[in-house]
């Protein structure tokens, strides 16, 4: 009897066990592969951010009252199929808002469709965004070529330009035009696992911990077609691959500068951001933080070490904000504090993630016009 007793306790903990396994499994799979558009952009409440279109008028739409949907600044508004350019707020009512709709980019907007706001703010290519020529260049990549935008400039310093998150190398089209006036050849480009480019040997993402290669790649590309200099400029886990590629690249020396937009510096923060953001109970996140080392082999609490004294160093600019519920701010107060002979924070309210170019376009690249013109 008592044996038989001790089994049936066996059996349930087995079964317990694993269940969260599985459980743990999912929810690291839901962090690791986070949906296009980019990660959630308001509050980590597990509530839905999809909007619904209330009405559509010449020059402005109407949608659901949220914290996301009031906040300040320029957007992409994305759907199936559709995609289009936000500006600000012009009235609201207590259930609902009513913004700028600057330019329907793809498909048709239509009252009842569920839309997302993303800080993706084009579609496209340089040429059909802005009107920008460009070339289509494959970047050779240890896992194989991965496709590129290049937009040539005057320069010898190139910018490499990688997305983040949940988005696509239409990410850095916002900056694109900045850059250009500047004169900068501009290499935006892919990584593994998005589209076009190869598949990662698990399939999943590691937050820029092996990532990281494809942007050495770029690095060596550039420098193989005619770059003196390069400087990196990435947004998310983008931001976490520059700084692992100013950390250990054989081509460091070739790096006048990084741009960090909303820096995942801890990733088990970020992960826990963006298992909340898919609404996942507070109780299963030590378990998809135990899945996720497992499965992708990270274990060390930051992702970088570039802000050890001791590391070689180049100018960095940082964009964030408070406000940023996947990457917190804090790691970035600290960095700067840490480095504070090399490294400019700019503090950006109301922001979500990835969305510090959202919320202030024009104060944004002005910071950044004057970080990059003793880099030119």
């Amino acid at each position: 009897m008592r044996l038989r007793t001790a089994a049936t306790a066996a059996a349930i903990c087995l079964g317990a066990g694993a269940v969260a396994v599985a459980a743990g499994r999912y929810v690291s799979g839901l962090a690791l592969n986070p949906r296009l558009n980019g990660p959630a952009l308001g509050p980590p409440t597990g509530e839905s951010d999809l909007l619904t279109v209330h009405g559509i008028e010449p020059g402005a739409i109407t949608l659901s009252r949220t914290l996301v949907s009031l906040r300040p600044g320029v957007y992409g508004l994305a759907a199936e199929g559709c995609h289009a350019l936000l500006g600000p707020v012009l009235a609201h009512t207590p259930d609902s808002i009513t913004r700028r709709l600057d330019q329907v980019q793809e498909g048709t907007l239509t009252a009842g469709m569920q839309v997302r706001l993303t800080p993706e703010v084009y579609t496209g290519d340089p040429l059909t965004a802005h009107g920008l020529e460009y070339r289509d260049v494959d970047i050779d990549g240890e896992l194989g070529p991965m496709p590129a935008w290049f937009v040539p400039g005057d320069r010898s310093t190139c910018v490499i330009a990688v997305h983040g998150l949940g988005t696509t190398r239409c990410q850095p089209l916002v900056v694109l035009p900045l850059l250009h006036r500047l004169r900068f050849p501009v290499l935006i480009m892919t990584y593994r696992n998005d589209a076009g480019a190869p598949k990662s040997p698990d399939g999943i993402g590691h937050l820029g911990d092996t990532e990281w290669h494809d942007v050495d790649a770029a690095l060596r590309y550039a420098v193989r077609h005619g770059a003196e200099r390069a400087v990196i400029y990435g947004w998310s886990v983008g931001a976490a691959m520059a700084l692992r590629v100013a950390d250990n690249s054989p081509q460091r020396s070739r790096i006048s500068g990084i741009i960090l937009d909303s820096p995942v510096l801890d990733w088990q923060s970020t992960l826990r951001g963006l298992a909340r953001g898919h609404g996942v109970p507070t109780l299963l996140l030590p378990l998809a933080i135990r899945a996720a080392q497992g499965r992708t082999g990270l274990h060390a609490e930051h992702l970088t070490d570039f802000a050890e004294p001791a590391k070689p160093a180049v100018p960095a600019l940082v964009f964030h904000g408070p406000d940023d519920t996947i990457a917190p701010w804090r790691y970035s107060r600290r960095f700067a504090t840490l480095r504070n002979d090399l490294v400019t924070l700019h503090t950006i309210a109301d922001a979500g993630h990835q969305a510090m170019w959202n919320a202030d376009p024009d104060r944004y690249e002005e910071v950044l016009r004057r970080f990059l013109i003793p880099l030119m």
